[in-house]
């Protein structure tokens, strides 16, 4: 039997308090007497932040579990529940809430009982960093000063024991070959294993991939395959195929996109299946590759643990810097990092350890040579397979580094979303909280403030001593920077007392956006926005001047840049090889400052005159929870995948677009499909191809479509939730197009729910990130989970965990200005059918995803127009039915022919 730690424990829920003391004595308790117990004493618990919002005690603190897992196993999974635990543990699993007090005295002693083992693995560097946690008063560190013990010799310090990334040579350009589909077969064989069901979907899905890797024909025109794959089809391993083929015969990289961090770590499994761990060499043949603010960054850890960061964040640093040391990649977002870490802390203390704000100095970083950033960039240079995400691939197409690592052979799989990030990434917002950005960029720290931020002059004081124009164009950005907005510009536009052009600019925009409001006050939580026309005079002429201003700025940024070409082109005597890495690094950055500032200026430009057709701009104000955090004007391109297709399209030689909801379900010619593709820019015709899933909907699933539960009426609306709920013994996925709707909700129904032993989870309600609370979900079958659309898409739940899918009512698209336009250009009222449909899919998707599983999707909503009813797979049955009927259905797990079915989809 497990010793226990003989300290009181304590465990709330949604079902009650639990206390246990440390003679083994476990009671239920009041919130209040739990209360008053953690404040007298230090108490085990579990997620501290999420016990506090279960007694509404949000000073909570005491021993957490979750910190010591962290600094015993650092970069090791575990769920953040008492389940969890117990299987990270090796632990038998509570029977019941009030057992779990006795769980966490168990797990404690476990935990500390490992780091006394002659064979604990996360050993090195522990004694050195429990010394640093002791003088931060952390409450672990007195339980474990007695079972570290002292190490022979010192250990070395985290930026000494890391690896050094190695320079390689760049490879040459891929060999141009063709793949024939025997070839094709013969791998996708080799990858699915000799006792695979045979696919022929699979194998047919797999030479049309193979298509995409063939010669290109003409400058400018790649190959482009859109291909739909309904679920089941077994798509990754259909493109990873050929693609592990090609790259093998041909030396060239492939670059897989996805839209989910899901699906990335998806791919980083089944690629093992093609490649393998390493090559001959040690090297690794298949790399991920994330944006820079995924990152940790070493020169942000070190400054946080040597002062940077005080109080509960300086103990966040060291955890983070004893994960550091055993991290697979440095990938703080999505992962080996456990995505609970930060959200203990209760501060954005793991964004700051990112390089956010383009600070990062390159080559003249003390730790550029063990940078993880830069290890991802060389790993995918050399690799056979990088996997990244759309953002990056577009971002890394526009304004890569190295032009000649730029993608060429592209498989964008979750397809459905290429027009959704090319609609961020190549948007344009000047905005109270972009220029400050920039203006510490060219400025450096102001005024007392804390960091390692340094501005131009400090990071190119070498170039300014050397070179007069340069030195003299470093001095004139920042004499010019001094225009944009600075600290607390938020505070004096609220004051009616903006400093300088842009500010008076931001509370034009403020002011004209609060005159136009048309809303009442009743959006008094969200944001504002209102077209950028019709704008009066005072407004143009501050347009006008802030236009002005960018332009002052732009200009000595230029004049920096054409001198740091110059000096590379010539170096000096004393420009060494990491001093050229970094003047290139500062290049790059202007270059990207550069461009960011002339969109700036020629969205202000146009303001005074006639629209642009081509673009869609508006004035915000940016609010949550009724308090103001950006102010500003933004413009996206009317059809993103313009600048798409010029940008990614145009340069590469062979891309797929592949998903299982490309095509709108009351679309059979591919129109919408082909329009999201980009491929009408280039004057290319791609090549279409669909796969039809292979489950059988008309036995698996069912849609249910609840005609009585009215639109408004919240208890009404938390009722059915609660009763499907309880219906369906858990499992259930809530989607909600509000988040208002969606905290109502889960307050009147979470407590009922757990005093029935079915825990429920909420996005928007508890302190857990988005990855971590379907982590919950998916280890816990009698668990719910209640989300908005980052759960509608991307979520991978076997079936005995997500039986039952309930969408609060019909999706409709927020009518926005930005929307509006589209609509209008798109057909009106077919376009907005198109989203829904399309999100319809994407929802139904999330509940089939093998031959075994089986499941109800629900809508409530007595409107539901039936031409939406193509956004399901055929054969799948719709009714139309009462709560009651549906309650039923859903508890008794009935399938097939139903009372009152209205149609097959």
């Amino acid at each position: 039997m497990a010793a226990f730690l003989p300290l009181p424990a304590l465990h709330a829920s949604h079902g009650g308090c639990w206390l246990r003391d440390g003679a083994g004595t476990t009671r239920g308790t009041s919130k209040g007497d739990a209360i008053v117990a953690a404040a007298d004493t230090p108490l085990l618990l579990l997620n501290a932040p999420l016990v506090a919002t279960r007694l509404g005690y949000p000073d909570l603190s005491g021993l957490d579990l979750l910190e010591l897992f962290a600094f015993v196993h650092p970069a090791r999974f575990v769920v953040p529940t008492p389940k969890g635990l117990t299987h990270a543990l090796k632990l038998e699993e509570p029977a019941s809430d009030d057992a779990v007090p006795a769980l966490l005295q168990q797990a404690a002693e476990r935990l500390l009982s490992a780091c006394e083992q002659p064979d604990w693995a996360e050993r090195e560097g522990a004694w050195t960093a429990l010394q640093n946690l002791t003088r931060q008063r952390w409450p672990w560190a007195a339980l474990l000063t007695p079972r570290i013990a002292r190490p022979d010799k010192a250990e070395r310090w985290l930026f000494t024991r890391l690896p050094e990334w190695e320079d390689a040579p760049e490879r040459p350009q891929p060999a141009q070959i063709t793949i024939g589909p025997d070839e094709v077969a013969a791998r996708l064989a080799m990858l699915t294993g000799s006792g695979a069901e045979e696919r022929p979907a699979q194998r047919a899905y797999a030479e049309e991939a193979a298509l995409t890797f063939a010669p290109r024909r003409a400058e400018g025109q790649p190959h482009l395959l859109i291909a739909q794959a309904g679920t089941g089809i077994g798509k990754t391993l259909g493109y990873l195929a050929p693609a592990a083929l090609w790259a093998q015969l041909s030396g060239g990289t492939v670059w897989v996109s996805t839209y989910t961090k899901a699906l990335q770590r998806q791919l980083r499994r089944e690629s093992r299946r093609a490649w393998g761990e390493r090559r001959a060499d040690g090297s690794r043949p298949v790399a991920v590759r994330k944006g820079r603010e995924n990152y940790l960054c070493l020169l942000n850890l070190e400054d946080a643990l040597q002062g940077g960061f005080s109080g509960r964040a300086a103990v966040l640093a060291q955890l983070v810097a004893r994960w550091a040391a055993y991290s697979q990649d440095g990938d703080m977002i999505g992962g080996d990092l456990p995505g609970w870490l930060g959200t203990l802390f209760r501060r954005r203390g793991v964004a700051a350890l990112t390089d956010r704000r383009g600070e990062c100095v390159y080559a003249g970083c003390p730790h550029y040579r063990k940078c993880f950033i830069e290890r991802a960039a060389r790993a995918s240079a050399q690799a056979d397979l990088v996997i990244a995400n759309h953002a990056l691939v577009m971002v890394n197409a526009a304004r890569g580094r190295d032009a000649a690592q730029r993608p060429t052979r592209i498989v964008f799989d979750e397809g459905h979303h290429v027009l959704e990030a090319a609609d961020s990434t190549f948007a344009a917002a000047l905005t109270g909280a972009e220029t400050i950005e920039l203006r510490r960029w060219v400025i450096g720290p102001e005024r007392g403030s804390k960091g390692r931020r340094r501005g131009l002059a400090a990071r190119l004081a070498d170039v300014a001593s050397y070179d007069e124009a340069g030195g003299k164009a470093i001095a004139a950005a920042r004499h010019a920077a001094e225009a944009l907005p600075g600290d607390g510009w938020l505070q004096r536009l609220g004051e009616n007392a903006p400093s300088g052009p842009l500010e008076e600019l931001l509370a034009a925009v403020r002011g004209c956006v609060y005159a136009r409001d048309e809303s009442g006050g009743q959006e008094a939580g969200y944001g504002l926005e209102t077209e950028a026309a019709q704008l009066d005079g005072p407004f143009i002429e501050r347009a006008g001047a802030a236009q002005a201003a960018l332009a002052e700025l732009r200009s000595p940024l230029i004049r920096l840049g054409v001198r740091l070409e110059a000096l590379l082109a010539e170096p000096p005597d004393w420009l060494d090889g990491a001093g050229r890495a970094r003047i290139e690094g500062a290049r790059h950055s202007l270059a990207w400052r550069i461009d960011l500032l002339a969109a700036w200026e020629a969205l202000l430009a146009r303001l005074g005159g006639p629209a642009d057709p081509e673009f869609v701009d508006w004035l915000a104000v940016e609010r949550a929870e009724a308090r103001e955090y950006d102010i500003g004007i933004h413009r996206r391109w009317l059809d993103p995948m313009k600048p798409f297709a010029r940008t990614v399209l145009e340069p590469a030689h062979g891309v797929m677009i592949t998903s299982a909801t490309l095509k709108d379900g009351a679309d059979t010619e591919w129109d919408s499909a082909v329009a999201r593709s980009g491929a009408g820019a280039l004057r290319i015709v791609p090549r279409l191809s669909s796969f039809a899933s292979p489950f059988d909907y008309a036995a698996q699933a069912e849609v249910l479509i609840v005609t009585d539960v009215a639109k408004g009426d919240v208890a009404a609306l938390a009722g059915a939730y609660g009763r499907l709920i309880e219906a369906s013994q858990g499992g259930a996925l809530g989607l909600f197009t509000a988040i208002r709707r969606l905290r109502a909700v889960h307050g009147r129904i979470a407590d009922r729910l757990a005093r029935g032993g079915l825990p429920l989870y909420a996005q928007h309600v508890d302190p857990i990130d988005t990855g971590t609370l379907v982590d919950i979900f998916r280890d816990d079958p009698r668990a719910s989970l209640l989300g908005t659309d980052a759960l509608r898409d991307g979520v991978d739940v076997p079936g005995h965990s997500l039986r039952l899918v309930v969408m609060e009512q019909v999706p409709w698209p927020k009518p926005s200005i930005l929307h509006r336009a589209r609509r209008l250009a798109g057909g009106g009222s077919a376009y907005d059918d198109a989203i829904i449909r399309a999100r319809l899919a994407q929802a139904f998707g999330r509940l089939i995803r093998s031959r075994e599983d089986r499941g109800h999707f629900v809508v409530l909503s007595s409107a539901f127009p039936s031409r939406l009813l193509t956004a399901f797979p055929p054969g799948t049955p719709v009714t139309r039915l009462t709560l009651d009927e549906a309650l039923h259905r859903v508890a008794t797990g009935a399938f097939g022919a139903p009372v009152n079915r209205e149609a097959s989809a």
